[in-house]
């Protein structure tokens, strides 16, 4: 809650932008139901584990604050949506990336790698033995030997 700590000074300036803070909202709520519902369709079709949305999603837990006012615990329930549903989000690409393309991305200069490809155990970028052997089925990988 930095902005506390401006005091008053940028009253106009948040007044202004407050309109585009919650702008995305109804795309947040669209974006929810379309993962949930690709996830509740597509995942079970390929043995995919399911996400647990309310490890990631939480709303109602600051609001109960006191020392917060109104605006303060709306706020709080907006950022606690918005990017627990971003995590969500990401958890869910991650497994269908790990299912369709398991493949880490080329290390380059500048470019964040993805904790989640490490954490999927993804095959190394350019590494065909790691690709083999970790999505091949093993009556492919005897037939490469021959």
């Amino acid at each position: 809650m930095d902005y506390l700590k401006d005091g008053n000074k940028n009253d106009l300036g948040r007044f202004f932008t407050g309109p585009f803070i919650w702008l995305p909202l109804p795309f947040f709520i669209l974006l929810d139901a379309v993962a949930s519902l690709y996830q509740f369709i597509c995942f079970p079709i390929h043995g995919i584990e399911k996400v647990e949305r309310s490890k990631y999603i939480l709303i109602m837990d600051r609001n109960k604050l006191q020392y917060l006012d109104a605006f303060q615990k709306i706020g709080c329930m907006y950022c606690g949506y918005a990017n627990g549903l971003l995590v969500y989000l990401k958890e869910i690409a991650g497994l269908t990336e790990k299912y369709w393309c398991g493949i880490m991305h080329e290390t380059k200069p500048g470019f964040i790698n993805q904790p989640s490809q490490k954490a999927l155990n993804f095959a190394k970028f350019n590494d065909v033995e790691d690709f083999v052997k970790k999505y091949w089925p093993k009556n492919w990988r005897n037939n490469l030997k021959k």
